[in-house]
């Protein structure tokens, strides 16, 4: 059976179209202004894994189930997601057989125990402003990911904006998988494991749509 790793957050052509004010430094509940709680559109919105290992890679989707995007003026301050890990599909594989099994195989305890843990969250706790980067983000996102129940910091580049009652974030986060205790095939804990080693790291790649 293939064995993956997860890669396990957050449209573009509305960025392209009309480009995102840029980002100022803020947390939540930071300032007195006013706060507005904008809806995450679960089907407007997209998430993609991808997971590497010595010999090849999978790719796949999962869903956001609902959320949240905290706004003040034209600013994302903060917000909450929560992904459905039942939805989680395997692209790469055509082959119904084989799609089946690493499909199960990730469901499984080896990595995300899915049956245990059907969502997994994530929390902006601030944004950061990004000046200079060459894929033009202009945040940095700072949050808790909550994978298997275990949290932990992460930090990610995005382009973020706010507009027309519409706020949008796009990029791509990458996640150490074993800080969620997801260590099967990972070479820094089986050193003898040769090319049947799995990267420890994955990313997710995102579009976020939420409406006033």
């Amino acid at each position: 059976m293939k064995k993956f790793f997860l890669p396990a957050l957050l449209a573009a052509a509305l960025l392209a179209a009309a480009p995102a004010s840029a980002q100022k430094k803020v947390t939540p509940g930071s300032s007195k202004a006013a706060t507005t709680s904008y809806a995450l559109q679960p089907q407007l919105s997209t998430l993609g894994w991808l997971g590497k290992k010595v010999t090849g890679e999978h790719n796949g989707t999962m869903q956001f189930r609902e959320g949240d995007v905290l706004v003040r003026g034209s600013q994302i301050v903060g917000g909450t997601f929560a992904v459905d890990m039942n939805s989680l599909k395997v692209e790469d594989l055509k082959e119904q057989e084989y799609n089946a099994k690493l499909v199960g195989h990730l469901r499984s305890e080896d990595f995300f125990s899915i049956d245990k843990n059907p969502t997994s969250t994530f929390k902006i706790t601030s944004v950061t402003p990004l000046k200079g980067d060459a894929k033009g983000n202009n945040a940095t996102i700072n949050g808790d990911l909550t994978i298997k129940g275990i949290t932990q910091k992460i930090s990610f580049p995005a382009k973020a904006g706010v507009k027309g009652g519409v706020a949008s974030a796009t990029g791509v986060a990458t996640i150490d998988r074993t800080k969620f205790d997801i260590k099967y095939g990972s070479k820094s804990f089986f050193e003898s494991i040769g090319d049947k080693a799995i990267m420890d790291d994955f990313t997710l790649s995102f579009n976020v749509i939420a409406k006033k």
